[in-house]
């Protein structure tokens, strides 16, 4: 075989790689892009006969061994490769009166679920901090003052009526800042309570 046809196929062998991991590289950019632009799943938010305690538990025990695979779990480090216990959290989709704080039937026989789980003996040492979220419908700073009177609607009606110790929960609202269902910014998922396991 002549010089010149080993070296015309190295080229071509080269490029046909080159062109390989060109195509490899598009790929794996459109599957990134694909996987950030996806709204976050609605099953993560416990609705209706979905909010029980078992649930509940397994979804706010810091313990390591409980599996919290339906559900969202939070994890922050304080510096880089610092690793810290994942906080769990469960967000349940509450519900209350149009751009109201007042809690709806519903949403009552949810929290005395709520109640319930937070005296069970797994999670009676821990305290909660109780996120309110919006829908951006409405300005931010009003559906940030919403949130936070949600927020501690919640709380006090877990203190009030099951009388969990305020000093065991924490209200925040956080506005519309963390929508679940970016594609869908009116969507019931996006006006939610999240309760998060405070690790500290």
């Amino acid at each position: 075989m002549s010089t010149t046809c080993i070296a015309g196929r190295t080229r071509a062998q080269g490029h046909s790689i080159a062109l390989r991991a060109r195509t490899a590289w598009a790929i794996g950019t459109l599957s990134i892009v694909a996987v950030a632009m996806q709204p976050a799943c609605a099953q993560d938010v416990l609705k209706g006969d979905q909010v029980t305690e078992d649930k509940l538990l397994e979804a706010l025990s810091p313990d390591p061994g409980v599996q919290k695979r339906s559900l969202r779990v939070k994890a922050t480090a304080s510096r880089p490769g610092a690793t810290q216990p994942a906080r769990p959290s469960a967000s349940l989709l509450i519900t209350f009166q149009t751009a109201s704080a007042e809690l709806t039937a519903n949403a009552r026989q949810q929290l005395d679920v709520v109640g319930a789980a937070l005296k069970n003996a797994r999670l009676a040492a821990y305290k909660f901090t109780v996120e309110g979220h919006a829908d951006p419908r409405g300005d931010p700073a009003s559906n940030l003052v919403l949130s936070k009177n949600r927020a501690g609607s919640v709380r006090s009606y877990l203190v009030d009526s099951h009388g969990i110790d305020p000093a065991r929960l924490v209200a925040e609202g956080k506005g519309d800042r963390e929508l679940l269902n970016h594609a869908q910014p009116a969507a019931p998922e996006n006006r939610r309570v999240t309760i998060v396991t405070q690790l500290e």
